[in-house]
């Protein structure tokens, strides 16, 4: 079996870092109602070198944490994240994208909901908000994991 290549500037550290900076912004979108109801968000970065050819999902997963506390969910939002990020892993597209225009791609199994994305590579899964935020949280956690990852490389080159 293929193995996943090591990676050169990211790392699970880069993804719960961008998290971190994402954070301020998912906590406090909780409380607004037009944003969703759920009260809680869950998110998922995936392994950016990893490929459905080199492992399993689960295995591809780099980090996941949840805003807001998971025993009071009201649905698995966690479920529904690792499934959107599994959507666009599998594809490199938006699951917004797969559903409106593309759902040749879908498999029996897949949830039909939206909030994931793969930018530059980088695929980020959320869920707990309406789908269309949803989406631009995942696009800003995978805007802001690929600015951790570009500071690392421009550190070490800096420094070469």
């Amino acid at each position: 079996m293929p193995t996943v290549p090591i990676a050169a500037f990211w790392d699970r550290e880069a993804a719960v870092q961008a998290v971190q900076l994402a954070r301020p912004m998912l906590e406090n979108s909780l409380s607004i109602k037009s944003v969703g109801e759920s009260g809680f968000l869950h998110v998922v970065i995936m392994n950016p070198l990893a490929t459905p050819a080199d492992c399993d999902f689960a295995n591809a997963i780099l980090y996941e944490e949840s805003i807001g506390n998971p025993e009071e969910w009201d649905a698995d939002y966690g479920a529904y994240a690792r499934g959107k990020a599994r959507l666009s892993w599998r594809t490199g597209l938006s699951s917004h994208e797969i559903l409106a225009l593309k759902p040749h791609l879908l498999h029996a199994k897949d949830a039909p909901v939206w909030g994931s994305v793969c930018q530059d590579g980088i695929v980020v899964g959320v869920s707990g908000a309406n789908p269309w935020f949803d989406e631009a949280f995942a696009r800003a956690v995978a805007a802001l994991f690929k600015a951790v990852v570009q500071g690392r490389c421009d550190e070490e080159f800096r420094d070469r």
